[in-house]
């Protein structure tokens, strides 16, 4: 029981330094972020587009965000890591903030969401899905949920870990719209199964 609850704990406190990280470093194009735990500290790489904003001048920036994750988070002797996105397709969060910008310009959901399908899977990822639910018509209509994937994702059990997943919400002027991005990221080995090529549909790769 003690582990389960340390497992607990441990998943609550990523993902509330998740969410810091996510506002706090919004301008820095951030998109995720890994933690591991050693005996001497505790190593927290962060994924963004602009690394230089997350250092900022001398180093300010990532000073007060170290502090502010040892004192709010009380993380003992946090060393953070900044790490360069290299593609910005295959970061679940980043492509889901695409969508959603997209959506509050009044492009039609259903082309958005088939066409960052066909981008995802040409840029490697062995499989991806996304789900927009809300208001995606007019104003009046029901709130929907459009949900499209191709290739192989893991729904359950240890592998479904390897599957990086985001959310994010646009707000058109209808209502708002909830995005949920999950994709596997290239290279990413199954032991049980062998993914085949994967044979993307008509509607997705002429979107």
């Amino acid at each position: 029981m003690a582990t389960e609850k340390k497992f607990i704990n441990d998943a609550i406190i990523k993902m509330n330094i998740s969410r810091y990280l996510s506002k706090e470093l919004s301008r820095a194009g951030f998109s995720r972020v890994e933690i591991q735990k050693t005996p001497m500290l505790t190593r927290i790489t962060v994924f963004v587009l602009n690394p230089g904003r997350v250092i900022g001048r001398a180093g300010k920036t990532i000073d007060t965000v170290t502090d502010t994750i040892r004192k709010k988070f009380g993380i003992d002797n946090p060393q953070i890591n900044v790490m360069e996105v290299q593609n910005r397709m295959l970061e679940p969060l980043l492509v889901a903030k695409g969508i959603t910008e997209r959506l509050e310009r009044g492009i039609n959901a259903r082309k958005v969401i088939q066409s960052t399908l066909r981008e995802i899977i040409q840029n490697g990822a062995l499989g991806a899905e996304i789900v927009a639910s809300g208001k995606l018509a007019a104003k009046g209509a029901r709130a929907k949920s459009i949900r499209k994937s191709i290739g192989y994702i893991p729904k359950a059990g240890d592998i479904s870990k390897l599957v990086r997943e985001a959310a994010a919400v646009a707000y058109p002027k209808y209502g708002a719209i909830g995005v949920k991005v999950r994709l596997v990221p290239p290279g990413t080995v199954f032991q049980d199964r062998i993914i085949k090529p994967i044979e993307m549909p008509k509607s997705i790769r002429n979107s």
